[in-house]
């Protein structure tokens, strides 16, 4: 009796341990990702619904601090630094809180991402930047809290938080066309010295012309003269002996050599020490 009401005790406490009843959230997590100029940009947030209640100046109260949303703070992550109302928000994570207003908002970009709600201890030093934005009413209602970003330019973009009939918009700028110079810059000036060396190499390793990976390590040294690259130079001399080109290899690993003494590389110095030997230098 006492084991069928062991085995009997062990299947139920199984039963209660493995069944567990999904059910909807009450305010289901959203994550928003868009990508504006070259930057990427992320919104995590619950999403609480009005629910037949009264909101702003209400549920919500007027000029007290809001998580923006429900449960674990909103966060927003920009993968570049952003400007919002002239002054600079280094890229990373931060913590959306806002105190609503009536016809205004203040949006306030918190370092602390790891809050429930609102800080328990409101850290000045964690406040990244602060901007307002103009509240606009809405001629219909938005039952779920909603964020969105929207009026997407090469350079901007506004962050849109929406619920009942208040639509309060932040905008912000990304240093696209920054970006987008200094590649230009970089593509119409030609390749650099770590794209001729990268090709020169796997020319090398690959057994492919060895030719044209000798021109493109030559251009690579030369781009370099003012601050030899010893590693560079191990490769010359290796693809200058491939090629046929016992003198400049000689020439080119004795150069490696000396710059790895100086950079106190044991490897380097063993390496360009031995391949010397083998080519009677």
């Amino acid at each position: 009796m006492k084991k069928a009401f062991l085995t009997l005790f062990v299947a139920m406490l199984t039963f209660a341990v493995n069944a567990q009843v999904k059910t909807p959230q009450p305010s289901p997590l959203s994550k928003l990702e868009q990508k504006v100029g070259l930057t990427d940009v992320t919104i995590e947030y619950s999403r609480p619904g009005m629910k037949g209640r009264k909101i702003f100046g209400n549920l919500v109260p007027f000029g007290k601090l809001w998580r923006t949303g429900a449960n674990k703070n909103t966060t927003v992550t920009f993968s570049e630094d952003v400007t919002i109302s002239g002054t600079t928000l280094k890229k990373g994570s931060y913590a959306i809180f806002t105190k609503p207003g009536a016809s205004s908002w203040e949006v306030i970009f918190y370092k602390n991402t790891n809050n429930w709600g609102t800080p328990r201890e409101w850290k000045d030093s964690d406040v990244a930047l602060t901007t307002t934005a103009k509240v606009e009413k809405m001629p219909m209602k938005i039952e779920t809290f909603t964020i969105t970003i929207d009026d997407l330019t090469n350079s901007s973009a506004v962050i849109g938080i929406l619920w009942e009939n208040s639509y309060a918009g932040i905008k912000f700028s990304v240093p696209t066309d920054k970006a987008v110079t200094k590649n230009i810059e970089s593509v119409m000036a030609g390749p650099s010295a770590n794209d001729y060396f990268a090709a020169a190499t796997y020319y090398l390793s690959e057994n492919k012309d060895i030719n044209k990976a000798k021109m493109w390590i030559d251009k690579a040294i030369d781009m370099t003269r003012e601050q030899p690259r010893f590693w560079y130079l191990r490769q010359q001399s290796l693809i200058h002996a491939k090629a046929g080109d016992k003198k400049g290899a000689i020439q080119a690993a004795k150069s490696s050599l000396m710059h790895a003494e100086k950079a106190g590389n044991a490897d380097y110095i063993k390496m360009n020490k031995d391949s010397l030997k083998e080519w009677g230098a």
